[in-house]
């Protein structure tokens, strides 16, 4: 995900026309200035100080970065704090991970659902974070004025390294709270974040796979969508309330502020605001770049993804534990694989392309009609597509070396880490001198000892006979598309030995390394041996593909003053050019909203999708025969019965899915999607195929996000799950009907 930011004026690279309020993810903090007035007029009813303050509680209060580190830089997904006890709502594919580390074979959280019935029977998630933004702050002034103008590449890198170094340990309060700084537009400005990270958050509930994934990878990215892809967390504290490692004693965590939910539902044009972290978008590309995305970093991808996903489902519909095993890795990987797909035909159907070059031909225009600017700005565009040229050479290679290579299969990407262990063991054998050889051989036993206790975990889900199909079906694209100087020496002897027939080279790989079996691996770890390590394939293929994909990156990654320097320069340009306009910046995963309404739409000629889906839908797509879409009994007897309780609209009918026309991207998942009164009507959770060209290019009239109506979810966790307590935590509004006052005139009598 890129670069990006400033605050008010600049241009929508693509458009002639004025931003439109569904289009831009807009940084808090400039609320008041840039998109109050416009949101009011939509149908926000909160105070720009009852959105974002950081003096007092806010809506932003209620907005969660999800992560797997302690000091994160960016976010997974998103989360919203729904209750004054730290639950916490986001995406059932968001809780994935989580939700498939927590199942077994006897215990199918994935396939079944999860739902606990009290706190202490909520589950532990061992590296996951809940990051809560304090401030954001703008230290463009902090920063740029003490750059030299001519410092490019590594030192100026390096400068501003050491200033955000000081600004981040300044902001941070002795640890107590974990700061970024972010570039934007390029390095043209640059934004630090305040954050406040917690590091227990427990598993609450999630809805079975039949529900929460329910259309699977046929359904994702498409409209009509029919799943309840939500999952349920609670963030925990000390009982100070202060952030705390996971501990018995822990207690729920009192947000600042947790969103009410609104049961009330949506209509056409009412109005939508989504906040969260989105991840990367490139709206600002040339050309070239576009190409260089469609032509060149997509394919590659798409061929290596689509080749391990086959491989995997092939071993996962055989076998039960094997499926469980290798779940969230296929999700992960399949979401990926098809967006990369949809974003190819998105771009290329609306002429990106095309566009782009309009657009430059409008700024070269405007360059030439000026002396100055021409001194200034004349090359960017030249210099920033010959840096494109060099990358495009080098990007195929560095995507097989890494994707097929190194981390192609678990084995050899699991031999990797042993090259530590390598190290140790040549300087044992190298030293003479008893004493420091004692030493060594002491932290040798202490480094082994720390790696026999990850085995388990490592192998908790790996198949060996799913990863050696991986192995052979990877390492040969890897020989197909990559030149002979890429070859492993190892690779080629066994190539030639075995007639290039890679099962064959699987087999034997499989059979003579230590590193596809637990027993064997432990039994290495408790009397490792240099000898054996340097005899082991898997490990010697690990070294080589790694030698390579050093030699890869650094052909990409060469050194390019004149396109950094030119990136920054067009971004600069593109902002003096367009002086009038509003201007929003990319996404970095920092924390953004948007605003927009509920709206259907029309994707292509005599074709209307209307901008809801009901549960009589997902009764319709029901085939017992596709995992896909499996129906589970006890929702189709809710259904029968029409038992919806308070959840379903005034017409009788269960919603399960809208649509607005918000601005997301990768890492909104699980946002919160609210009404004009800040209230909860919905979670983001996915794009609309056939505006699939968004993080490149904002698509008006077809772009839409697919939501989860909250009704539908509090609806499976009462109706569905019976998890009563849940719903007792949630403060939920529902307006009235007021009855039609009659007004009763008495007459008094006179004298």
């Amino acid at each position: 995900m890129k670069k990006f930011t400033y605050f008010i004026v600049a241009l929508l690279v693509l458009s002639g026309i004025r931003l439109k309020a569904d289009e831009g993810m807009w940084l808090p903090m400039f609320i008041d200035r840039l998109n109050y007035v416009d949101m009011q007029k939509k149908g926000l009813q909160l105070t720009p100080e009852e959105i974002y303050s950081v003096n007092h509680s806010s809506l932003k209060d209620a907005i969660v970065g999800l992560s797997n580190e302690a000091a994160p830089q960016g976010y997974f997904c998103t989360g919203e704090m729904v209750s004054s006890q730290g639950l916490l709502f986001t995406n059932h594919h968001c809780g994935f991970d989580a939700i498939q580390k927590h199942s077994t074979v006897d215990h199918d959280y994935l396939a079944d659902g999860f739902w606990s019935m009290s706190l202490e029977e909520e589950l532990p998630n061992e590296n996951l974070t809940a990051s809560f933004l304090i401030r954001m702050e703008d230290v463009t002034d902090s920063i740029l004025p003490f750059i030299n103008d001519t410092l490019e590449g590594h030192a100026r890198t390096a400068a501003i390294k050491e200033i955000t170094s000081r600004l981040k340990k300044r902001a941070s309060e002795d640890g107590k709270y974990n700061i970024v700084v972010k570039s934007f537009f390029e390095g043209n400005e640059y934004y630090l974040f305040v954050y406040q990270v917690y590091k227990d958050v427990r598993l609450v509930g999630a809805p079975p796979s039949s529900i929460g994934k329910y259309g699977g990878d046929t359904d994702n990215w498409m409209w009509p969508r029919h799943t309840g892809d939500f999952s349920i967390f609670r963030v925990y504290t000390a009982p100070d309330g202060s952030p705390a490692e996971y501990s018995e004693d822990n207690i729920p965590m009192v947000p600042k502020h947790h969103l009410p939910v609104s049961l009330d539902g949506v209509k056409e044009g009412d109005f939508s605001m989504i906040w969260g972290f989105p991840g990367s978008t490139d709206r600002y590309l040339t050309a070239e770049g576009v190409l260089f995305k469609t032509d060149y970093y997509f394919p590659p991808l798409i061929e290596v993804f689509g080749k391990k996903l086959e491989t995997w489902k092939m071993h996962m519909d055989a076998d039960k534990e094997v499926k469980i095993k290798y779940a969230s890795q296929y999700a992960m990987i399949a979401n990926s694989w098809k967006y990369f797909i949809g974003q190819t035909r998105g771009v290329k159907n609306l002429d990106v392309v095309g566009q782009k070059k309009q657009y430059e031909e409008k700024f070269t225009k405007w360059v030439n009609a000026d002396q100055v600017r021409k001194e200034k700005y004349g090359s960017v565009i030249a210099d920033i597509d010959a840096g494109i040229e060099e990358q495009s050479e080098g990007i195929s290679p560095l995507i097989y070396a890494s994707i097929s290579g190194i981390s192609g299969s678990g084995i050899v990407s699991y031999a990797q880490q042993f090259s530590g262990l390598e190290g140790k063991l040549e300087k044992i054998k190298k030293e003479k001198d008893k004493k420091k050889k004692a030493k060594l051989e002491k932290k040798l036993t202490k480094m082994a000892e720390g790696m026999i206790e990850g085995v388990p975990e490592h192998f908790k889900d790996y198949d060996m006979a799913t990863d050696r199909d991986v192995f052979a079906e990877m390492t040969k694209l890897y020989y197909q598309h990559l030149s002979a100087e890429a070859y492993p020496e190892l690779l080629v002897d066994l190539h030639k030995k075995f007639k290039g027939d890679f099962k064959a080279i699987a087999d034997y790989v499989f059979e003579k390394s230590v590193f596809g079996d637990t027993t064997k691996t432990k039994a290495f770890l408790l009397d490792p041996r240099l000898k054996v390590l340097k005899k082991d394939p898997a490990f010697v293929l690990s070294q080589q593909f790694m030698a390579y994909l050093m030699t890869a990156s650094q052909n990409y990654r060469k050194d390019n003053l004149k396109m950094s320097k030119a990136e920054r320069l067009y971004m600069q340009a593109m902002r003096e050019m367009e002086p009038d306009r509003y201007f929003y910046p990319n996404a970095n995963s920092t924390m953004r909203f948007t605003y927009g309404q509920v709206l259907k739409y029309y994707p292509a000629d005599a074709v209307t999708y209307d901008y809801v889906t009901h549960l009589s839908g997902v009764m319709e797509k029901e085939d017992p025969d596709n995992d896909e879409f499996i129906v589970a009994p006890k929702l189709k007897e809710l259904y029968q019965k029409k038992d919806y309780g308070p959840y379903a609209n005034d017409d009788g009918r269960m919603v399960v899915c809208f649509l607005t026309n918000n601005d997301i991207t990768g890492g909104n998942s699980g946002s919160p999607v609210m009404n004009g009164k800040g209230e909860l009507i919905g979670l983001a959770f996915d794009g609309n195929w056939e505006a699939m060209s968004s993080d490149i290019a904002f698509a008006p009239k077809l772009q839409r996000t697919i939501v989860a109506d909250v009704r539908y979810v509090l609806f499976i966790i009462d109706k569905f799950a019976g998890d009563t307590r849940l719903i007792d935590e949630l403060t939920i509004h529902k307006n009235m009907p007021q009855p039609e006052r009659v007004e009763i005139i008495e007459e008094v009598p006179t004298e």
